[in-house]
């Protein structure tokens, strides 16, 4: 069987400092992009200008964050656009947040508020997100904005849109009519950009430029050197949150153990005191639930010289 993989060690499109260079530095391919995942949502847009094109070089190192793409298109409206490889918690809340306080920040103090241009975020995981049901497993590509629950038909706002694209499953799945052409190409791109026979099939001119940039890119040293510190960054932030779940839960079973042992001391101690003084009252009853390993352990030993159930937990 032929080698269908390129000589050239290519750097993945999706680690998102490889992403952001490439559509930050040919604002068309961003152009291309958009047009391909807002089919239907109105005429095509004509052009882009990146609003955050820079990166700053401690970002490179900074876990917390994502290399997201801000731009403008020729009517005013500004685009969130994200490639995220990994499950976050929270994800969505923090999609949100950030849409919304993109949104926020376009109008100063005093400013009317008819001012204020659309956000459509444009987010592409790498991940299955929506997998409960199977109309969502067979789903891939999502459109979400404000619309009534009961009658959707009535939309509150078209200023607030995300787009979430799913791309294992739209690689799988396949879209269809206008997107076969476009947004699939797209989905080819970023899931089999190491493929030469996939991408030579691939007619789409702006994903084929995509293709050689992403060719120019692995190519420099530098650029390359910049993308494995980003990939290193965010592969240290997934081992650091693996081992903080792991001590959690290594936490919880040892402060499980110890209950287990209080609550096995109190029974204990419990029968002793039924059988020595007779039938606990509620208040004593409350103090064995309530006790610590140390209390109980002080307890065990006064009940073998106490008179009374009183002098056992007599604090003198």
């Amino acid at each position: 069987m032929a080698d269908t993989r390129i000589s050239l060690d290519l750097l993945d499109p999706k680690n998102d400092y490889v992403f952001k260079r490439l559509f930050t530095r040919a604002p068309q391919l961003l152009v291309a992009l958009i047009n391909a995942v807002r089919v239907g949502d109105g005429p095509p847009i004509a052009c882009v200008i990146i609003r955050n094109a820079a990166i700053d070089g401690e970002e490179l190192g900074d876990k917390s964050i994502a290399l997201d793409i801000l731009a403008e298109d020729d009517h005013g409206r500004f685009y969130d656009i994200e490639m995220q490889i990994r499950l976050h918690p929270a994800l969505s809340v923090r999609n949100l947040f950030y849409l919304a306080k993109v949104y926020a920040q376009q109008l100063k103090a005093g400013e009317d508020y008819s001012q204020a241009r659309a956000v459509i975020g444009i987010h592409l995981v790498d991940f299955e997100l929506f997998t409960e049901t199977k109309s969502q497993r067979q789903r891939a590509h999502w459109r979400f904005e404000f619309r009534d629950r009961d009658l959707p038909a009535v939309r509150l706002s078209d200023q607030l849109i995300l787009h979430i694209l799913e791309l294992p499953k739209a690689d799988r799945l396949g879209l269809t009519d206008r997107q076969e052409n476009d947004l699939q190409a797209w989905v080819k791109f970023f899931k089999h950009w190491k493929e030469t026979a996939t991408m030579n099939t691939v007619e789409s001119a702006p994903v084929q430029q995509a293709w050689n940039d992403l060719r120019r890119i692995s190519a420099d040293e530098e650029e390359r050197y910049k993308a494995l510190a980003r990939e290193r960054a965010l592969s240290d932030a997934v081992t650091e949150r693996n081992f903080a779940l792991r001590e959690g839960r290594r936490e919880g079973r040892r402060e499980g153990r110890r209950e287990g042992r209080r609550e096995g001391q109190a029974a204990i101690l419990q029968r002793q005191l039924i059988k020595r003084f007779g039938p606990l009252d509620e208040t004593s009853q409350a103090r064995l639930e309530s006790a610590t390993q140390e209390q109980l352990e002080h307890w065990s030993d006064r009940i073998l010289d106490a008179a009374t159930l009183g002098a056992v937990f007599d604090e003198h």
